[in-house]
């Protein structure tokens, strides 16, 4: 989850699409909050922790990074762990921006960075909450992977 920033020169990165015309997401990096989902969803499928022990928000060497970068390396490091992603599914839970116009393209984006299938579907907070308000954004995901044989 991340919440929406004050910064009007912030872009709105989701599933490594922009989307121009929206605020921006509070975040050290890009704050693509669906790429971090996905991620954290691997890693601790593979028992690798999540991704602020691997890219903390601590190191400059992450501000600003694309997400879509930290999921390609994410991907790496659970192949290296001998695994391989079977299968990402995500939901993102916003108010706005709506979802579906760049879904596909978000699908394939982020399926070439985790080098496997993500999937991609959203729902509306029907204005509950801090999400209903349009406070932030929020992403579940979920991660299927297997040993890969030596």
């Amino acid at each position: 989850m991340h919440p929406f920033s004050d910064d009007p020169q912030r872009s709105l990165v989701l599933g490594g699409v922009e989307f121009h015309g929206e605020r921006g997401l509070e975040g050290h990096s890009d704050a693509d909050v669906i790429a971090h989902a996905v991620s954290d969803a691997m890693l601790g499928a593979a028992g690798l922790g999540d991704i602020g022990m691997h890219f903390p928000d601590t190191d400059d060497r992450w501000r600003g990074a694309d997400s879509l970068v930290l999921l390609s390396e994410v991907a790496r490091r659970i192949q290296a762990a001998g695994f391989r992603l079977v299968n990402a599914d995500c939901t993102v839970v916003a108010e706005r921006p709506r979802i579906v116009v760049a879904r596909e393209d978000m699908i394939t984006k982020l399926s070439a960075a985790a080098c496997g299938p993500v999937h991609v579907k959203a729902t509306r907070p029907e204005r509950l909450g801090a999400l209903g308000r349009v406070e932030g954004i929020a992403c579940w995901a979920v991660a299927s992977i297997e040993e890969v044989e030596p």
